[in-house]
């Protein structure tokens, strides 16, 4: 095994992969907890889509996809959160709308301009060679401000999480702080997509969340426990796809998948 893990760090992009997904794992799975717990999980999975279109959109003019996403995406962001917030339509409703228009607009301009070929594949379903090392620096930079800009809010968050009304009685700006959350959500997942592609993201967000609630039941206990189990997912998996090659971000989900299974039992015995 320890071979096997030589043999792999020899080899740059597997590098710029663990770098890359191991900070991005951890971004996802300290915001997840709060997504899933104010039932906003299946954000991730719209903005995923939005990425997704505004990538084909940057590959077809020419233009680095990470400058055209992140912008893209975070704008994408505020508007879900004021519909959820302000409109008739129901939250996912709005996600499935704006996942769906994003979706075909991004295959739409990818057919007529370098056509369906495996660069979409990649970008739908992940792939570590996706990354160069201009995208590495920028990922590096923007996961650590996400995790800073989390831990210097966990308050906040914490509090906006379980009781929004009690929250904003105290003086908390529960708006402020939603977007905050959308903000830092819409850029994980950029940063994410390109490892795990748009059809598989949103995983990184749940799965870690799910998997510590049912061996944990304080926030702060499945903030930390979401954080490990999504990084040696993440670990496991990169390793599993290298060995038997698979997309790694299906080798990911099934592992984090494997993790939900059996934290589900351990549960059910413990509780």
């Amino acid at each position: 095994m320890i071979e096997i893990i030589k043999e792999m760090l020899s080899l740059p992009f597997i590098t710029r992969a663990l770098i890359v997904g191991t900070l991005v794992s951890l971004c996802a799975a300290l915001l997840g907890v709060s997504l899933v717990l104010k039932r906003y999980s299946m954000i991730g999975d719209g903005l995923s889509h939005v990425s997704f279109g505004a990538l084909s959109v940057a590959v077809a003019i020419g233009v680095a996809p990470l400058f055209i996403s992140i912008p893209v995406v975070v704008i994408a962001a505020f508007f879900l959160l004021k519909i959820a917030e302000n409109s008739k339509i129901k939250s996912d409703a709005a996600i499935a709308v704006v996942s769906s228009s994003s979706l075909a607009i991004g295959i739409s301009v990818t057919s007529l301009t370098t056509g369906i070929n495996t660069d979409v594949s990649s970008y739908m379903f992940g792939s570590i060679l996706a990354m160069n090392s201009e995208d590495v620096a920028l990922s590096i930079i923007l996961s650590i401000i996400v995790i800073c800009m989390f831990l210097f809010s966990y308050n906040k968050i914490f509090a906006i999480t379980f009781d929004e009304s009690f929250a904003k009685a105290t003086g908390v700006k529960v708006s402020v702080y939603n977007i905050l959350i959308a903000f830092l959500t819409a850029i994980t997942i950029v940063l994410g997509m390109r490892m795990m592609g748009a059809m598989l993201i949103s995983s990184l967000i749940i799965f870690p969340a799910l998997t510590s609630m049912r061996l944990f039941k304080s926030f702060k206990g499945v903030v930390i426990c979401s954080g490990i189990i999504s990084i040696i997912c993440f670990c496991l998996g990169l390793v599993i796809s290298y060995l038997i090659n698979i997309p790694v971000g299906a080798a990911i989900v099934c592992v984090n998948l494997l993790a939900f299974v059996l934290s589900t039992i351990i549960g059910t015995f413990v509780n």
